[in-house]
């Protein structure tokens, strides 16, 4: 049975390989991604913030990151100082798309500067200003996201200097409009999540089986390096490198600070243990983030124990309490104050510290709690929760074993999308602990 299961999930991930597009390709699917979310995205956002002009600055190399997710897919890096306008006109639902540069920005954005009767870019930028004379002009200033805070100060400094006097009092943050071009996610994009997600969990599966686990010999770095290899030889990226840690009966558990680094170090795997992973892939700009759990059978052993079945039991449960508490509208730390009210009136011991995924893994949008802030997080915790974006749903209940006589910690992280028919999982979740049976067993 377990050598079918195995077979299974090679073959899943087979055909999802066999699905990865060639690099020309992806290209043509980041380009029609972003005109998708140009044309249709953007002019909702800049409505839905009020903004009329969104100007964002950049040099080569040192690229503001909202920028960077505008940049097609042959431009590698912003080219020399890049400076996108983005302009919408009163009472209209389409915008101006201008690029203060030399080149079109593929064929989004077209250049709006000719160096030859202007050869100043600052004076360039004014005459564009001046031109279509915006009520607010939003810049990427922020206090509480540092995705949403990447005008540096020379750029700021040398184009305030140059801003004529009477447009000063209308420069404002694009907080909130930069925070809704990274959070927003489009049909399309969903559906590659969903298969980017799959093949994240196929990845897990396979690292915790026979496959890459020998019980007694393989090391927990052993299977990080061969989850790391993988994605490799997938054509793939990691946006963070992989961790793979144990619980087991005769060890204390640990502190949220050891278990949130690599302090614990290399461990060999044995029957009887508890394993973690913490995982995430990056394809066509999209991030996973997932944490799962399995169980290294015993010789004598078919199923996981049923004390650490119904352990993972109670961190579904947390999970159900807390994206039961997702509405459009209430901030992060709103949904986190429900939640561990609810899960503490459940008995559960729990700590959630969920964050917005998508073009980057550690996203901006409502941060709804962090290991060691469980009270809040200002700033990034006071947004509100918006339709139509993808978290990862990430948490721990910490369950008392009284046949380890100890404490263990359930750790979970799953892709979930908020939309207008309310939250679901990305990819579906795990219920259940893998199991890896040991040399014996499978022989």
């Amino acid at each position: 049975m377990k050598k079918i299961l195995l077979l299974l999930v090679l073959l899943s991930i087979n055909k999802i390989q066999s699905q990865i597009l060639e690099e020309r390709e992806r290209a043509k699917v980041v380009d029609q991604i972003l005109a998708e979310r140009f044309n249709e995205v953007l002019p909702e956002l800049m409505g839905r913030t009020d903004v009329d002009m969104w100007i964002l600055i950049s040099r080569e190399y040192n690229e503001d990151p909202v920028l960077r997710t505008m940049l097609p897919a042959t431009w590698l890096n912003a080219r020399r100082r890049t400076i996108l306008v983005f302009y919408k006109p009163p009472a209209q639902d389409t915008i101006e798309k201008l690029a203060i540069a030399r080149y079109n920005i593929g064929e989004n954005i077209e250049s709006a500067w000719n160096k030859e009767k202007q050869p100043d870019q600052w004076q360039a930028l004014i005459d564009i200003i001046k031109d279509r004379d915006p009520g607010k002009i939003a810049l990427n200033i922020s206090e509480n996201f540092g995705i949403a805070d990447g005008l540096v100060k020379t750029d700021y400094d040398e184009f305030i200097t140059a801003l004529p006097e009477e447009y000063k009092s209308r420069i404002t943050s694009a907080e909130d409009l930069s925070v809704g071009w990274i959070e927003t996610r489009t049909l399309r994009e969903m559906v590659i999540y969903s298969s980017l997600v799959e093949l994240t969990h196929d990845i897990i599966a396979e690292a915790f089986s026979l496959e890459v686990i020998q019980p007694g010999v393989t090391t927990t770095d052993d299977v990080v390096w061969w989850m790391r290899q993988k994605v490799t030889e997938l054509g793939l990226e990691t946006w963070f490198h992989p961790t793979v840690d144990i619980q087991r009966n005769e060890e204390e558990l640990v502190d949220h600070i050891t278990a949130f680094s690599d302090e614990k170090g290399s461990s060999v795997i044995l029957p009887g243990d508890l394993l973690h992973c913490d995982f995430g892939v990056t394809y066509l700009r999209l991030n996973t983030d997932c944490q799962q759990m399995a169980y290294v059978l015993k010789n004598d052993e078919i199923e996981a124990p049923e004390f650490l079945q119904q352990a993972l039991d109670k961190g579904n449960k947390l999970q159900d309490i807390l994206t039961s508490n997702f509405k459009t509208g209430l901030s992060g730390n709103e949904i986190l104050h429900q939640s561990l009210e609810e899960a503490q009136k459940e008995g559960l011991k729990a700590s959630i510290y969920t964050h917005p995924l998508g073009l980057y893994g550690h996203s901006a949008g409502p941060t709804i709690g962090m290991w060691d802030q469980q009270e809040g997080v200002p700033g990034a915790g006071d947004y509100p929760l918006y339709e139509n974006t993808v978290y990862a749903i990430e948490l721990n209940t910490e369950v008392e074993i009284s046949e380890w006589n100890k404490s263990i910690r359930i750790m979970l992280e799953e892709a979930g999308f908020w939309g207008e028919d309310g939250f679901r999982y990305v990819n579906g979740r795990q219920r259940d602990l893998i199991l890896i049976p040991s040399e014996e067993v499978e022989n």
